[in-house]
């Protein structure tokens, strides 16, 4: 049983617990208006919107490891979800998926009964919907161009902390529009460089993603620009927000936000060099540039948590400004 759930949590993929965690963090925010009840305004339902945005992550992840398995067998950084996606039964998997589904609608229910708010269910409906259409055919959106993007978009950033914002949010401010559309191109573009690593495999593979069918030159430009237009949108919302609020001072703090986007777009730009040289070369001669584009964007999930977790902190200071006297 023990081994069981360790492999079951394996191809969860733990490792988004903390995008789950900053998506709360985000929602809370930018969307709580003291004074609230501690207990029914605050503990409870966060509780609930994070047991749901981490059930459907779940769920996700796992449609995502049966889906890209056979890929997956060909990816040595993948060995471990590998074999622990080989060693579980496909039925149990199944069961296990159709368990957090039904957990996750009776979260919703009761949430529900706690803050009726039906938009919460609609956007549960969606999330549910692209977790399983972005990986699993027929729909497969991760190998659609665009569609992939836009999918990519709603489930990592703009649906689950629009969650959680509406949540505890009695009115939409528009600010928060500001820094939310500035966070999703910020996520979509902290990803390019992991596009960029599987680039080459996705190739060999004929799988048609963004990275693939851009190229590597402009996918590593579009990463600089949305990088640069996530952290002005960011910043305005945050700025605006923290400018207006009874301690104005408090938006010095964009500072350190200004520094973690500057430092990632130093590696970006490193990052474009080597795809420049790559596509100089020919043959053969390509062989060490590739190698350096895959070493390189490996060091990728540094600069994504130093991005995400500087505006996690910048949306804490958003928070403590809203319960200064």
């Amino acid at each position: 049983m023990s081994r069981t759930l360790r492999l079951l949590a394996t191809i969860s993929r733990p490792e988004f617990l903390p995008a789950n965690s900053a998506s709360l963090v985000i929602g809370i925010a930018w969307g709580i208006n003291p004074p609230s009840d501690l207990i029914w305004g605050l503990a409870v339902p966060a509780i609930l919107v994070f047991a749901i945005v981490t059930l459907v992550a779940a769920f996700g992840a796992q449609v995502n490891t049966i889906s890209d398995y056979e890929l997956d067998l060909r990816d040595s950084r993948k060995k471990k979800l590998v074999e622990a996606m080989g060693s579980l039964d496909q039925s149990t998997v199944g069961k296990v998926m159709v368990v957090e589904l039904l957990l996750s609608l009776a979260f919703m229910l009761i949430l529900l009964s706690v803050r009726w708010k039906p938009a919460l269910l609609f956007l549960w409906v969606g999330g549910v919907f692209l977790a399983y259409a972005y990986s699993a055919p027929p729909l497969r959106l991760k190998s659609r161009s665009w569609l992939a993007v836009i999918a990519m978009l709603a489930v990592l950033s703009i649906l689950p902390v629009s969650f959680v914002y509406h949540t505890f949010a009695s009115v939409l401010d528009s600010y928060f529009l500001i820094f939310l559309l500035g966070q999703a191109l910020t996520v979509y573009g902290v990803i390019v460089p992991a596009e960029i690593r599987d680039y080459f495999g996705d190739k060999a593979m004929r799988i048609k993603t963004m990275t693939v069918r851009l190229g590597l030159v402009r996918d590593s430009s579009l990463g600089i620009i949305l990088l640069i237009l996530g952290g002005i949108l960011c910043g305005t919302g945050i700025f605006l927000r923290l400018f207006y609020a009874p301690y104005p001072t408090l938006a010095a703090f964009l500072l350190f936000l200004a520094a973690a986007y500057y430092y990632a777009l130093r590696k970006y730009w490193k990052l474009y060099l080597f795809s420049n040289e790559y596509e100089s070369r020919e043959g053969s001669d390509r062989r060490p540039s590739e190698q350096s584009i895959v070493e390189f964007s490996a060091q990728n999930p540094r600069w994504i948590t130093l991005v995400t977790q500087t505006i996690v902190i910048m949306c804490l200071v958003v928070l403590v400004a809203q319960f200064l006297p």
